[in-house]
């Protein structure tokens, strides 16, 4: 029976079939033929011809592609620019449109100089031991946490509130103060001058010799041309004639072995600023010397203070003598007047003080200039006011008018 059934389906398709044909054959035989149809020639695009041509070259000039010597899996076989594989359109466009790779200029290097690899260095220094600070800081803070830890756990304590430990602050540098003229410098001291009593008006010269070494000690004395404004009490080592002559000349105190026992046995209290001896005094002061030497009122000759002329020495101690020495730290401070002088009186004082310190200048101290490797600044204040640095220049000149009104 399948049999039968596959027979009669074969024998109905093909029955389909033949109708089919009958259906299309009186098309197929009409009498009007067919004609082709013909369509114009596409143009072809000028990049598309540019390729052609290029491709042409590059098979002229490129090996064939049957080369058995080729090597495909070799990556410098490859079908790059000049291969002769033909490029298809995307590859072509991809190509063409590379960017030109424009050469760029790097600026030269030039090598760090030794200075600025010293500042390098300093700054690597100072920051590793800001670092080493802070690293010491928290261990402290750890050691301190832990002892306390210890502590509670042993007598029982409740935990506290815990309190940052402080860090370490980097002290901010002042600008340092420029150096200006003479003239200004009287003026800004007289106007930062508010106190409630006269300031005096002090002269600070860092000098640069070694205190320390006999040759370089530097100290003198000098007479104002105006005065310091100050009241001066003098006291004289004399007897006899040379006692009455210091009377005379105004004089405060003036006595002989009395005085000394009265100075020795008097607690250290004195009522005088100024001291003035005769020659034969200087033996019988050592009795006294310990407590005349720490106040700067011993009698020396180098400064004056020990003449057998007493009335020309009382009279310039009472004018405004003064006596300048450099301290341990080879910085002379001295007073050249009041803050109501007026600023061509003050300039004056400090013209002969200036000419007074280049006279005590050491032998030994050479340099190119009088100034240099001397005098390193020179600062002028009130006594509770700020300071202000002078020029050199300003204070030569100082000192300049100074020797021309003496001569």
């Amino acid at each position: 029976m399948a049999h039968l059934r596959l027979l009669r389906h074969h024998s109905l398709h093909c029955n389909h079939n033949i109708s089919l044909l009958r259906l299309i054959s009186p098309f197929s035989s009409s009498s009007a033929p067919i004609e082709p149809v013909g369509y114009p020639v596409k143009p072809k695009d000028p990049s598309e011809e540019e390729i052609t041509q290029n491709q042409e070259q590059t098979q002229e000039l490129s090996p064939s592609s049957s080369d058995p010597s080729a090597n495909p899996d070799d990556p410098r076989d490859q079908q790059w620019p000049g291969a002769s594989r033909t490029w298809t359109r995307e590859e072509a466009r991809f190509i063409k449109d590379t960017p030109v790779i424009t050469p760029v200029a790097y600026p030269t290097k030039v090598a760090p100089l030794p200075e600025d690899r010293k500042e390098e260095r300093e700054e690597e220094s100072e920051e590793r031991e800001r670092e080493e600070a802070q690293e010491q800081l928290k261990r402290e803070a750890r050691r301190i946490e832990y002892d306390v830890r210890a502590r509670r756990h042993v007598f029982g304590l409740q935990e506290e509130e815990k309190i940052p430990y402080p860090t370490l602050i980097r002290a901010e540098k002042k600008p340092q103060k420029v150096a200006i003229d003479l003239v200004e410098a009287i003026r800004l001291v007289k106007a930062n001058s508010k106190r409630n009593f006269i300031e005096t008006v002090e002269a600070h010269v860092n000098l640069g010799v070694d205190p320390k070494r006999g040759d370089q000690m530097v100290r003198g004395a000098l007479t104002l041309p105006h005065g310091t404004g100050k009241t001066v009490r003098v006291a004289v080592f004399a007897e006899d004639a040379a006692a009455e002559e210091a009377r005379a000349a105004g004089a405060d105190v003036v006595g002989g072995d009395e005085l000394i026992e009265e100075i020795r046995t008097g607690g250290g209290k004195l009522n005088f600023d100024k001291c003035i001896a005769t020659p034969m005094f200087m033996p019988r002061l050592s009795k006294i010397a310990r407590i005349l030497g720490p106040r700067g009122l011993m009698p020396n000759p180098k400064l004056g203070s020990v003449t057998s002329d007493v009335s020309n020495a009382v009279k310039a101690a009472k004018s405004g003598r003064i006596d300048f020495k450099i301290d341990k730290t080879a910085i002379v401070h001295v007073g050249l007047g009041k803050v109501n002088f007026s600023a061509e009186v003050l300039r004056e004082n400090i013209g002969a003080f200036v000419n007074a310190l280049l006279l005590a200048k050491p032998a030994g101290l050479k340099k190119t200039s009088k100034y240099a490797g001397y005098v390193k600044n020179f600062t002028l204040s009130s006594t509770m006011g700020p300071g202000f640095p002078v020029t050199i220049q300003s204070l030569n000149a100082a000192a300049d008018h100074y020797k021309l009104q003496v001569k």
